[in-house]
């Protein structure tokens, strides 16, 4: 869309080249070849801030159709691809929910324990200052809104039931909500079954499929709400920052029973590597899965014919899940598409971290293997050339700080820990900038183009308990080999993780 600035200047143009050629048809033609390559740019006018489209999704693995996995059915997701650059290995600071989103607000790793837990923002944002992602587009110019689940909490507020003082991260929006539907609480919303109903923590089932439309469930409101709100910002004469965060396919894996019906529950793949690692390991039982749902019996860590079909049955509820929660960011990106706003308009879809469904015999995220820690990223933005591309790039949570203010044409604050991705954007055939860290309670990894190295323990502090060294040569998810064998790729990963890459 041109603004008027450009309308006045192109009047002007006609004027001028009606007068120099006269009746002359080349002075038509000259003028419609001009405007016909500027409006192919898809560049913003001069001066203008672009607007910011951030989608939050919460538990989304690398289960991506436009990434080859073809057992998934993410199609609007798949579409969104092409019009952008797919970072293929992302990786996310801490595998849980509070801490990762931390280090995508703040652009910083995490610093001791307090940065590990889910109330790792309001129990850190002091700390922060004015180095705020929200915080920085406000101060800025910018509008900022936070819809559905951006922070922890959804709705921002982190006292009882999510519903109450106190704020989890003050002065960074001008407004965080949560759709008004059926669920009583902001805290019933997130773990919301069909037309209202609350988890009954410990006893709940972990998953639902209930035959009703999208809005049986939580993120079909936060979509719906999300439409009404372009709609509004379409008028806005103010640039804005505007935050969507979806809640599926975290726990419970709930969704319509449409969803379900997409998928043959036999034809979903098991993982082909479900054997805990021995010891040294840094595999944990999901205390989220086995400890906050009930089970009636059954177990997925367990062998047995009716343990693994229970198994498959999760994996089916999870399928299902991801392809409810692609649907509802299709039907946003849709009116984006069709409020005519991809001209002057940033977008990010970002996941959290992943969600291991019997890889290395794991079930949740609570770890730093592959399946944890490795998660979906997509940017576009005006005037990109390479759309559709893949990134094999290593990248961190932590770059989209920097990114996004480097896109829209803001300083990027000192302190943080993440590096622009533009190189990477304008070249995604490129290498990786640095490797990628994350971290868990008395653990610490790092994952370069090849190699992920795990420790317990912290290689600053020369406490070293255990190491486990995976190998990604030839294999997506890793194969673990004897670290004392490859001796000066350890001490090259060491060094790594004793100073990590990126800060500024």
């Amino acid at each position: 869309m041109l603004s008027i600035k450009w309308i006045e200047r192109f009047s002007r143009i006609t004027s001028a080249a009606h007068s120099f050629f006269r009746q002359r048809k080349i002075a038509i033609i000259a003028l419609l070849l001009f405007l016909s390559r500027f409006m192919a740019s898809g560049q913003p006018a001069a001066g203008v801030k672009p607007n910011v489209l951030f989608i939050a999704i919460d538990d989304w693995r690398n289960d991506l159709g436009a990434l080859g996995v073809e057992h998934i059915q993410t199609p609007e997701v798949d579409r969104f691809a092409i019009e952008s650059v797919l970072f293929s290995q992302h990786y996310v600071q801490v595998p849980t929910c509070g801490a990762s989103r931390a280090s995508l607000l703040s652009g910083m790793r995490p610093r001791g324990r307090a940065a590990l837990g889910n109330d790792a923002i309001h129990r850190l944002h002091a700390s922060w200052g004015e180095r705020v992602l929200p915080r920085v587009f406000r101060q800025h110019g910018y509008r900022t809104y936070a819809l559905g689940k951006i922070s922890h909490h959804p709705g921002g507020l982190a006292g009882r039931n999510w519903a109450n003082p106190p704020e989890e991260l003050p002065g960074a929006w001008d407004r965080s909500w949560v759709p008004v539907g059926p669920w009583r609480t902001p805290e019933a919303l997130m773990h919301g079954y069909a037309n209202g109903v609350a988890r009954d923590r410990g006893a709940s089932p972990a998953w639902e499929a209930f035959d009703g439309d999208d809005k049986s469930y939580p993120d079909g409101w936060v979509a719906e709400e999300a439409v009404e709100k372009l709609n509004e910002l379409a008028e806005s004469d103010e640039p804005w920052f505007f935050a969507v965060g979806f809640f599926k396919p975290h726990l419970p894996f709930a969704a319509p029973k449409a969803y379900w019906d997409l998928y043959d529950r036999d034809e979903i793949p098991i993982p082909k590597d479900r054997v805990r690692q021995p010891s040294p390991s840094s595999w944990t039982r999901s205390g989220e899965l086995m400890g906050n749902y009930g089970h009636d019996g059954m177990n997925p860590y367990a062998s047995g014919v009716e343990n693994e079909a229970y198994a498959q049955l999760l994996r089916h509820g999870y399928a299902a899940s991801t392809s409810y929660v692609d649907a509802q960011v299709g039907k946003v990106l849709q009116r984006v598409r069709e409020l005519d706003l991809m001209d002057e308009l940033i977008i990010v879809i970002w996941s959290d971290h992943g969600f291991a469904l019997g890889e290395r015999n794991t079930w949740g995220k609570h770890n730093l293997y592959e399946a944890a820690v490795r998660s979906p990223l997509l940017i576009r933005y005006p005037g990109m050339k390479h759309a559709g591309a893949v990134s094999r790039a290593t990248v961190e949570t932590v770059d989209i700080f920097p990114t996004l203010t480097d896109l829209a044409g803001l300083p990027v604050p000192t302190g943080i820990h993440g590096v622009s991705l533009r190189p990477l954007l304008g070249n995604p055939a490129g290498p990786s900038l640095k490797p990628a860290y994350s971290y868990w309670h008395g653990q610490e990894t790092v994952r370069d183009e090849r190699w992920r190295m795990i420790v317990q323990g912290a290689v600053a502090d020369d406490n070293i308990r255990a190491i486990e060294l995976f190998d990604f040569k030839n294999s997506v998810e890793g194969v673990r080999v004897n670290h004392a064998d490859h001796a000066e790729v350890v001490e090259h990963l060491k060094e790594a993780l004793a100073a990590p890459a990126g800060q500024n």
